[in-house]
């Protein structure tokens, strides 16, 4: 296929405002996350804190991570049924997910009534996750079918805007910390990006996706299910998520009393290095092949986690996220990739299953977390009696013991995918190098 047919496929659809609602709709669920890594300690200290001390990280864990499995429910849900209900329902309806959730759990106290709060916040997060998961669910094949002969490079430019994100909602949110504001007026910010690409969705015009555009059956999409490869490329998403998202998600409750900065800061810090080296994906990926690409970031993750986990200062701190901003840059981006340019014939549905794989590891990687720091924070102190007597500089050094045990931990996680990616990048070589797989568009009614 060349080139200008694929110029010419896409000429009624404006690409400019589909990767722009993209990026605005990528960029909400970032900044709603840089919220929540500054905000964890505040939700859980206003939450948790006054009902079970012992327990709190582990509760605020299993609130947050319930996110992800709305996140995965909704791609698991949504992928295959993307050609059914069309890209622009599917994107207006995560508006008000987003919108909804957030609502929820800024008034959970109203809300609660005699339900436990534990449940208003699992309520409004899990919401908010299937917002989230909507937003991949579209925009990630949305990219594909645009841009058939540049997945890898136009993904990682396109997911550029998940650390964007970040990094705007991680400097507002520092920034009205400094004014005082509390965490209610911080997550309020996220309404404003999700109602504006929520409008801008109206009016829209949206593309089939690359499968239905090539004539693919749903029932072929399905067997690719079945392809080794790609089974033992779903598993290892599973670890490569977790290895991203869930220390990014936990720097506030961990690394503010380790590093001697506000966790926060790290969190900006290294999306600003996830933002600029996305833009350079397609190079490396180039030089080194997509799955080589993936294995280079997994020694740098497993590396800067157990930096993290011994850094005691701004400096190592700085150090350490720099190892391991490097490392999880691509992850993301290039996992989805690599599935797409493999299995073409899977359309949505494999990149969908993908991004489930990925939000499902992190809904158990985030209590996992939350159990580690509770349980070493109670062995550290010599029990749960005596760590409730704990204040003032004995209580940040069990604390500061307890966070550096749970990123450890996570290391272990990118670790074994460097056997995993090893094999498939030999095995690719062996076999003349890594090519991607092209499917042949035909015509195909435009999608609302």
């Amino acid at each position: 296929m060349s080139t200008q047919a694929t110029v010419d496929r896409h000429a009624e659809y404006s690409k400019p405002r589909l990767f722009l609602l993209s990026v605005i709709a990528l960029a909400t669920a970032g900044m709603g996350f840089g919220i929540r890594g500054d905000i964890g300690g505040a939700l859980q200290g206003h939450f948790f804190d006054p009902i079970d001390p012992a327990n709190s990280a582990r509760l605020i864990g299993e609130v947050v991570g319930i996110l992800f499995l709305g996140f995965a429910f909704a791609i698991a849900i949504g992928s295959p049924l993307l050609d059914f209900f069309g890209m622009g329902r599917l994107l207006g309806v995560s508006s008000l997910c987003f919108t909804g959730g957030t609502l929820v759990v800024l008034f959970a106290d109203q809300l609660k009534g005699g339900l436990p709060v534990y449940w208003v916040l699992w309520t409004g997060m899990l919401l908010t996750g299937i917002g989230q998961g909507l937003v991949e669910t579209v925009i990630n094949p949305l990219a594909a079918t645009l841009y058939p002969d540049d997945k890898t490079h136009k993904l990682n430019v396109l997911h550029a805007w998940w650390p964007g994100g970040i990094i705007i909602g991680g400097l507002i949110s520092f920034g009205m910390g400094k004014m005082e504001f509390g965490w209610q007026a911080k997550l309020s910010v996220v309404l404003l990006p999700a109602l504006i690409y929520g409008a801008m969705i109206l009016g829209t015009k949206f593309p089939p996706t690359e499968r239905v555009a090539a004539g693919v059956s749903a029932g072929s999409m399905f067997k690719e299910l079945g392809r080794p490869l790609f089974i033992i490329l779903w598993l290892a998403m599973f670890l490569t998520a977790a290895a991203e998202l869930a220390p990014g998600q936990w720097v506030d409750i961990a690394l503010t009393r380790t590093v001697g900065m506000k966790g926060i800061i790290l969190l900006i810090y290294v999306s600003g290095l996830m933002f600029v080296m996305r833009h350079f994906a397609g190079t490396l990926a180039h030089k080194l092949s997509p799955i080589g690409l993936l294995w280079v970031s997994c020694l740098l993750a497993s590396i800067g986690l157990l930096l993290l986990s011994v850094a005691n200062s701004p400096v190592t701190g700085l150090l350490a996220a720099t190892v391991w901003g490097t490392g999880v840059c691509y992850m993301w981006p290039t996992m989805l990739a690599s599935a797409s340019e493999r299995f073409p014939r899977g359309g949505a549905l494999l990149i969908g299953l993908m991004g489930t794989a990925g939000t499902l590891s992190i809904k158990f990687v985030l209590p996992w977390m939350g159990g580690i720091f509770d349980s070493t924070k109670i062995k550290v102190a010599g029990g749960e009696e005596a760590f409730k007597a704990l204040t003032g500089d004995k209580l940040n050094e069990v604390l500061g013991a307890a966070a550096q045990q749970s990123f450890r931990m996570v290391a272990i996680l990118p670790a074994i995918l460097l056997i995993v990616f090893g094999a498939i990048w030999l095995y690719d070589r062996a076999r003349g190098g890594y090519k991607a797989e092209r499917i042949d568009p035909s015509p195909a009614p435009a999608c609302q």
